[in-house]
């Protein structure tokens, strides 16, 4: 396995493994990765000739007051994982690599998906966030032409806009959807858990209860979301700080009053100064 910190260096390799015929898979990350990444990066061996790791914590995606100067970066111990898992490349440029221009900001080139999906969830606390998703995940997609890339379930908004994304610009790549992993405690994992202090931890708990307690009354017959929000709420810890908790259609991300088929549940809460997010699906 060959850590690559060059675009172009990355570009003439994978260009010669498709000249041989090679099928590739992208696995795009922010690293510091755990059993939730290997999910992805095992899934795609699996699927593929060869598998590309990006390891890039992508500036423009992080707003004002997040914490992008201290979001984890332990890139030896990625490529051990990454190695350990057999894939054969990790992508790891650096900022200035990957926006040259990045000191003016107004003068990068963006990617903006729709207002419809960004102005809910996720996207009324993080304003810009989805352009700069959308706009990186473009670059490593260009970057590495794979035939495949492969992305979390757990951060579902994101998954659904580059779904979109893709179809709508014509992207030549499938996009593969995999399995939200979580802690044997539920927790969904997250790099961002190790901030998590242990008191933190058992607070942070509740979200993951909360949306199971969801679940639980909607087998019971509870279809009205707002009677399910009142459920999840009698879960939630006093010391945890709800961003959202919203239902939408798994098919196009609409808000729902009333469960009639499959119907995510997402919630992002603040436990301490950390930001987390989770979701479940039910009605499927």
């Amino acid at each position: 396995m060959k850590v690559i910190n060059n675009i172009n260096e990355l570009k003439e390799i994978l260009n010669q493994e498709k000249l041989n015929g090679k099928k590739i898979g992208l696995v795009p990350t922010m690293g510091c990765l755990h059993k939730g990444h290997a999910s992805l990066i095992q899934k795609s061996v699996e699927d593929n000739d060869i598998t590309v790791v990006s390891v890039f914590v992508n500036p423009i995606q992080f707003g004002p007051n997040e914490d992008y100067d201290k979001y984890p970066r332990t890139l030896e111990a990625d490529a051990e994982l990454c190695k350990s898992l057999n894939a054969d490349y990790i992508f790891a440029p650096a900022p200035k690599e990957m926006y040259p221009d990045l000191e003016k900001f107004s003068d990068l080139t963006m990617v903006a998906p729709p207002y419809a999906l960004t102005d809910m969830l996720c996207g009324k606390s993080r304003i810009g966030h989805f352009d700069g998703v959308c706009t990186v995940v473009t670059k490593l997609i260009n970057i590495t032409s794979p035939d495949r890339a492969y992305f979390g379930m757990k951060d579902i908004q994101q998954l659904f806009i580059v779904k979109k994304m893709v179809k709508d610009l014509n992207f030549s790549v499938d996009i593969i959807s995999c399995p939200l992993v979580r802690e044997e405690s539920g927790l969904a994992l997250s790099s961002r858990n190790k901030y998590l202090s242990d008191k933190d931890k058992i607070s942070a708990l509740t979200i993951s209860k909360a949306l199971f307690a969801i679940k639980d009354g909607y087998q019971k017959g509870i279809t009205d979301t707002k009677l399910l929000f009142d459920t999840a709420m009698t879960v939630l810890a006093k010391d945890v700080e709800l961003d959202y908790l919203e239902f939408v259609k798994k098919e196009n991300f609409e808000s729902v009053e009333n469960i009639e088929e499959p119907t995510i549940a997402a919630i992002a809460a603040k436990v301490g100064n950390v930001r987390l997010i989770d979701n479940i699906i039910i009605g499927e």
